[in-house]
């Protein structure tokens, strides 16, 4: 086994039943491989990520990496955020609810196995699907440089600052939030690079 697995399996403190469960109940699919990734026990078949076991203050989770995809028969899935737009998680805060959607839990497994299995794949928004806030927008419009630098970011940079702008509520927080990343984008930062 992974070092990193045993000592994520063997360390841990509130969820430590559940996650042994849940593990083995992932494990008995034979098609999937073990593998240790965002510090998260994660298991891939033929190198594509299916489903990853983690943690929280409040539940533990199975998480899909393509459950924007998956049918949800029961209706258990969960987005975790309206800006996730792939994973869905099965939440559980006891390990009663594990044992009983032991069938269920494998029913997703061999369906998010046959999503991988057919090709498909979720349908990501583009940068161009977000708004940018009018106190962005201005400050690009005024400043050159800043505009060549956030045109030169990934997508997936470019997106995380624009989503982060626009959570603000108020003009005031968002140019605070800009003025506090102006330099990062300048050196062609992510907002947590």
């Amino acid at each position: 086994m992974n070092a990193h697995l045993e000592k994520y399996f063997g360390q841990a403190k509130k969820w430590k039943e559940e996650f042994h469960l849940l593990r083995e109940i992932v494990c008995e699919d034979k098609m999937l491989v073990e593998d240790y990734k965002w510090m998260h026990p994660c298991y891939t078949f033929e190198g594509k990520n299916i489903v990853l076991i983690h943690g929280f203050k409040e539940y533990c989770a199975l998480l899909f990496h393509k459950g924007a995809l998956m049918k949800d028969t029961k209706g258990i899935l969960i987005q975790q955020s309206k800006n996730v737009q792939s994973a869905r998680q099965i939440r559980f805060s006891n390990i009663g609810q594990i044992i009983k959607l032991k069938s269920v839990i494998k029913d997703y497994i061999k369906e998010a196995i046959e999503i991988e299995k057919s090709g498909r794949i979720v349908e990501m928004k583009k940068v161009s699907d977000y708004p940018v806030p009018a106190e962005f927008q201005k400050t690009l419009d005024e400043d050159e440089t800043l505009k060549k630098a956030f045109y030169s970011l990934t997508p997936g940079r470019q997106k995380g600052y624009l989503i982060y702008f626009n959570q603000a509520k108020q003009s005031k927080t968002r140019m605070a939030r800009i003025e506090k990343y102006y330099q990062q984008i300048l050196e062609i930062k992510g907002i947590d690079d």
